[in-house]
Order: structure tokens, then C-alpha cells, then sequence
């Protein structure tokens, strides 16, 4: 041994640690890399049967909807489905929650916003066109607007959920508004009222747009138009 103290043997092993840590772990990263590749497979494989159930919903409504039809339609065992959902009314509730919950959200930080209420509620319109009207959103609301009075404690976790929480925000939007004189006062307990051609246009697709085709940006412009009439608050 020539000059200064050895390595000693602890101190090897503590090295050799060190270097392994340093060094790259295939077989870490291959079981990391294997989770988050089932963790994806398992997320789209729930959106499949989430989209293969909005089909059975809106094609036979929920009392003839089988989960056999969900399972088939999604390419999936029936089994696969209890993996993901409890029974059929879990599966509905969670389609409108997956669904409609963020748009909630969004409409709540919109009715929020300190802003006047034409300017928010034409956001708030040209929204319900872009992300509902437009989308398979529309076919989760008419499933409520048909389906809720024969199952009830779906039309519950639909008010819950989603209803009562956008009437709250229109209805604290629409105080503020009526603060500033844009509104009439009265309006401010019918929040229902701004939303009431969204109602309209997603019935009139369902039972008439083959015949008279709607232009749903153009109604519900010429709605907030009269609504907000000038004068029309004081």
C-alpha cells in the first residue's frame, strides 16, 4: 500500500451502491413502463364502455338497456364491465358525471367572473353550443330530459350533480347583474329563463331538425338579444 489509507471494504460496497444507483435500472423502468401502459389500456378501456353505453342509452333508453348490450357493443366481457361499474344506474350516473361535471365547472368559474352579464351569458351560449349542443353532450341531457321522470333517483343525481349547481351560479350571476340595473330584478329567481333555448334546441334536434334544420346560435343570440333589451332591466 503506498501513501494515504485504503479502501476498506464497507467502503467498496457503499461505492459500488452509489454506482448502481447511478447506473440505469431496466428492469425498474420495464415494470414502471408496464404499469402506466395497463394504467392507459385500463382508462380507455372504461371510456370504450362509456361510449358503448351512451349508444345503448340513447338507442333504447336505460329500462331496455342490458349490460350484455353495453358489454357487446364495447367488445368486452360482461364481467369486465363490473370491474368499472357497479350495476347499470352506477354506469349512467358515472356517464354523466365523466360527461357534464367538467362543463359544471366551468360554467361556475364563468358565473363567477365579475363581468356584465350579456357580455358572460354570450359565453356562456356560444359554450353550450360548442361543448354540448355539438357534441354527444346533448344526447347525456335529452337521456334526462326523457328518462328522468320513470327513474327518479337518476333525475336526483342529475339535479345534484349538475342542475342545481349551474342554477346556482346563473341565479348569483343574474343577482349582480340585477345590482347594476342590466336585468330586470325578477329574473333573478328564474335563472331557468337564459337557459331555456339550450332546453328547446336539444328537443327540437331530437324531434325535428329532418324537418326544419335549427340554427342554434342565431336563436339563442336573438334570446339574450331580447332579454337584454336596452332599458329592458330598469
Amino acid at each position: 500500500m503506498t501513501g494515504g489509507r485504503g479502501t476498506t471494504g464497507r467502503e467498496r460496497k457503499a461505492a459500488g451502491r452509489e454506482a448502481s444507483a447511478a447506473k440505469p435500472q431496466p428492469a425498474r423502468a420495464a415494470k414502471r413502463g408496464s404499469a402506466e401502459n395497463r394504467k392507459a389500456r385500463s382508462a380507455a378501456r372504461r371510456e370504450t364502455i362509456l361510449t358503448a353505453a351512451l349508444d345503448e342509452f340513447s338507442e333504447r333508453g336505460f329500462a331496455e338497456t342490458r349490460l350484455d348490450d353495453v358489454a357487446r357493443r364495447a367488445g368486452v366481457a360482461k364481467g369486465t364491465i363490473y370491474l368499472y361499474f357497479r350495476d347499470k344506474e352506477s354506469l349512467f350516473q358515472e356517464l354523466i358525471r365523466t360527461m357534464l361535471t367538467p362543463l359544471v365547472g366551468t360554467i361556475e368559474a364563468m358565473g363567477a367572473a365579475d363581468l356584465p352579464l350579456p357580455q358572460l351569458s354570450e359565453h356562456i351560449a356560444e359554450m353550450f353550443v360548442r361543448e354540448v349542443y355539438e357534441t354527444r353532450r346533448k344526447d347525456v341531457v335529452r337521456l334526462m330530459i326523457t328518462e328522468g321522470r320513470r327513474f327518479p333517483k337518476l333525475a336526483e343525481f342529475y339535479y345534484r350533480e349538475v342542475l342545481s349547481r349551474i342554477v346556482a351560479a346563473v341565479r348569483a350571476l343574474m343577482k349582480r347583474a340585477a345590482d347594476r340595473g342590466e336585468v330586470p330584478p325578477g329574473l333573478v329567481d328564474f335563472p331557468q329563463i337564459l337557459a331555456a333555448p339550450g332546453l328547446l334546441a336539444i328537443l327540437w334536434n331530437g324531434l325535428f331538425e329532418r324537418f326544419e334544420p335549427l340554427d342554434v346560435r342565431v336563436m339563442m343570440k336573438t334570446h339574450l338579444d331580447l332579454l337584454f333589451a336596452p332599458g329592458r332591466g330598469s
